[in-house]
């Protein structure tokens, strides 16, 4: 992948916080206008309101009267509040100490699999959530589980050695390797080549609305 592919720019300064509230009533809109399956022009016939300051609204480029909110609102059949819950919401940020990660048994797991769930953020505004692991395997693992789920999974092997499938495919995985990969496809450890093996596993997918 070439540098010029990755558009978002990490250092960018982010926008005024009023021009942010813009955007987060915006979405709201949009959202709500989504559920209940109403076209932009469906709102605008039910609101009064015209395309074009309704395309406005919902792209974050104008500041709505608490008039057209309340208008909004009500042809939407939600509370006013409601435009501003993504807004409102806290940026939170989860610091785990070493040793301190949680253990636990994830669905599928079998014997001499040790998962450490290494920190979790539930509802968030960027609409994603992420399910870091630290997964080791010994010289107990029992079967290897073949996973399928939704998202995109990066593993980083950290120390040991694994054949690893996904899909048909298979890959060599030691320490300083990297995969990254659609999880909708069976994935798994297929064989082990040198315990104990431990890598990084990091799984990312939309949050349920």
């Amino acid at each position: 992948m070439s540098a010029s592919a990755l558009k978002q720019d990490p250092h960018k300064i982010r926008e005024r916080k009023e021009k942010n509230l813009e955007v987060a009533i915006g979405r709201e809109v949009r959202a709500f206008r989504h559920q209940q399956d109403m076209t932009v022009a469906d709102l605008a016939e039910k609101t009064g309101l015209s395309l074009g300051m309704l395309s406005k609204i919902e792209n974050g480029n104008t500041s709505p009267s608490l008039t057209t909110m309340k208008i909004l609102a009500d042809a939407l059949s939600v509370p006013l509040t409601a435009f501003f819950r993504r807004y409102e919401e806290r940026r939170e940020a989860v610091h785990i100490k070493a040793g301190d990660a949680v253990e636990i048994e994830r669905a599928g797991t079998r014997a001499g699999h040790q998962y450490n769930l290494l920190g979790h953020i539930g509802a968030n505004g960027s609409g994603v959530v992420m399910e870091p692991y630290m997964i080791t395997l010994n010289t107990e693992s029992d079967v290897f589980p073949i996973f399928q789920h939704d998202g995109v999974e990066l593993l980083y092997m950290l120390e040991g050695e694994v054949l690893y499938r996904h899909g048909d495919n298979h890959y060599q995985m030691r320490a300083g390797d990297s995969l990254l990969f659609d999880a909708d496809a069976p994935h798994g450890p297929e064989e082990l080549i040198a315990l104990p093996a431990k890598f990084l596993s990091i799984i990312s997918y939309p949050q349920s609305t």
